[in-house]
């Protein structure tokens, strides 16, 4: 996840490799503990247009398949595509149904036809595109005139309980960057699409201690893949320092960990 609010430096992105290689590798596990992501998607699916009929809808970074699933569900005349990066997540979709094809791809660059779609939904995945002007121009492209881009993302201050606590014990990069919401703003207005919606809302999650946390954000394939990073295991003197600066935080429901979502839906004009 790149967070493009501060000066990008060569080099400083995180590898699509690795990101492909760290969510094949949670497939297994992801639907365990992705209840942040089962929730975010709900309330994206909410968002859509009412009267939304496609005939062929696009899954965007799906995933596990669990929104293809429900997109199928809600649909079910419509003929369904999933798009992922990593493998690993599309082997475990194909064996659980949902889409009629499963397409491994990259957001930014999409192996798919002009005017494909009627719908492209994308929950929880374009953070970790480079290039969001380019996520949002291959939206546009695959989509029919008057159809419907809805998607949700991570923006700046998203766990920001667990960046404060390694900045007091360390400098280094241990949480994800995130773009800033003043630059969806900015790319959805700039994007050729008629923007329907974009806001920002906090979803906070508690957890019994740091260690449910990152054992969670790892199942999820979603820890730290940023450059900057430390190698190798993190010592028992730093990690007893990050114990004592995250209580700082706690409250009557445990620890909070809060992600700041955006939530996007926009159309591609019926003249075009």
């Amino acid at each position: 996840m790149t967070d493009l609010s501060r000066p990008i430096l060569p080099g400083a992105l995180p590898d699509k490799r690795q990101v492909a290689a760290s969510f094949s590798r949670a497939a297994a596990s992801y639907d365990s503990v992705a209840a942040l992501q089962r929730a975010v998607g709900d309330a994206l699916l909410a968002r859509l247009p009412a009267s939304m009929a496609p005939t062929r809808w696009l899954d965007l970074g799906s995933g596990t398949g669990h929104f293809s699933r429900a997109l199928a569900a809600r649909f079910e005349a419509a003929h369904g595509v999933a798009v992922d990066i990593a493998e690993g997540m599309l082997s475990h979709a194909r064996e659980q149904g949902g889409a009629h094809h499963h397409v491994a791809g990259d957001a930014e660059r999409l192996p798919l036809r002009d005017g494909a779609f009627d719908l492209v939904f994308s929950s929880l995945a374009v953070q970790w595109c480079d290039q969001f002007s380019s996520v949002l121009a291959e939206a546009r492209r695959v989509l029919r005139p008057g159809g419907v881009l809805a998607f949700s993302s991570l923006c700046v201050g998203t766990l920001e309980e667990l960046r404060a606590s390694w900045q007091a014990v360390d400098g280094l990069v241990h949480v994800n960057r995130f773009r800033g919401f003043e630059d969806y703003q900015r790319l959805c207005a700039d994007s050729g699409l008629t923007l329907l919606g974009l806001e920002r809302l906090p979803h906070v999650l508690h957890y019994p201690d740091v260690r449910s946390l990152t054992h969670e954000l790892k199942a999820l394939g979603a820890h730290n893949l940023n450059p900057g990073r430390p190698s190798g295991l993190t010592g028992r003197a730093r990690m007893q320092g990050l114990l004592q600066a995250y209580e700082q935080f706690r409250d009557d429901q445990g620890l909070p960990a809060t992600y700041q979502v955006v939530y996007g839906v926009l159309r591609r004009g019926e003249e075009e």
